[in-house]
């Protein structure tokens, strides 16, 4: 067998994604496909490229070794495209909730400035409960909104969601919990008053912003306690311990709605940056 293109693209997909359902979504492919052409590239190479762990894949030695030529040979093959492609133009509107960190949104934005220089793409950040009203009245053409379960659109991702609180918080166990929430009035501000409620356990919000940053730093001061997605618990911070005996917290969900209006082929390009930009962060 020879070695091709497409066994170096499988391969440095699953190397940069560690994980093979990731890297078959960013190929458009399915993950049987791609396990097939992996066993071909390791065939033909006679090496074993990845060793499989709990949480996907893992880079053999040969693979360490291997990666760096084929990400430098897929990089002069995309750049030997790129000379006769025409650059996408025009502009995009894109809505990203603001409770992802920044490290995850300079990552989609850094994407975005570097695949796609001549489109003008105008981000809206914020709370995304208005989002799908923004896509519906032609306000938004794509935005990534956040919900308790999936609903409509296509799913991006679920992420785990915890009570959080610095590192060294202390409190009364016999005390009424102090909360820190947001003022927004949708699903995720109502969770933490919600499920305490429903479990009949004595609390006092001690802290209230519109600004998912602020509830973060509320947090991190040991002022109270909060709901933060896994991706969003910093420095500083540590999941409560079970001690505290706090309600358990659903996933939360996030899909990607598109609008009907907007133009599809730049559609198409933003949807794959920020799947890249969120598989990566």
């Amino acid at each position: 067998m020879k070695l091709s293109s497409d066994l170096l693209r499988a391969f440095v997909a699953i190397a940069e994604h560690g994980h093979l359902t990731l890297a078959a979504e960013s190929l458009n492919r399915t993950q049987s496909a791609l396990s097939v052409q992996l066993r071909k590239l390791e065939a033909t190479l006679d090496a074993n490229l990845f060793e499989r762990h709990a949480k996907g894949m893992r880079l053999t030695p040969d693979g360490e070794k291997l990666l760096p030529l084929a990400q430098r040979i897929m990089g002069d093959l995309y750049h030997a495209q790129s000379l006769f492609e025409q650059p996408l133009r025009g502009k995009i509107r894109v809505g990203i909730p603001d409770h992802y960190d920044g490290t995850v949104f300079e990552k989609v934005l850094i994407k975005f400035g570097k695949d796609y220089p001549h489109l003008d793409i105008f981000v809206k950040s914020g709370c995304s409960s208005g989002f799908p009203a923004a896509i519906a009245d032609g306000r938004l053409d794509i935005a990534v909104v956040a919900s308790s379960e999936p609903g409509q659109g296509k799913l991006l991702e679920t992420e785990l969601s915890h009570w959080a609180e610095s590192e060294t918080f202390e409190c009364d166990p016999d005390t009424p919990v102090p909360l820190a929430v947001l003022d927004r009035g949708c699903w995720w501000s109502k969770l933490p008053v919600n499920l305490l409620s429903q479990e009949q356990r004595a609390f006092n919000v001690t802290f209230k912003s519109e600004s998912f940053s602020n509830l973060r730093c509320a947090i991190r001061a040991g002022l109270a306690i909060g709901i933060l997605p896994a991706r969003a618990i910093q420095s500083g911070m540590r999941v409560s311990p079970a001690r505290r005996n706090l309600p358990a917290l659903p996933a939360m969900s996030r899909s990607l709605l598109v609008g009907p209006a907007s133009p599809p082929e730049i559609t198409i390009a933003i949807a794959a940056a920020l799947k890249d930009g969120l598989a990566s962060g």
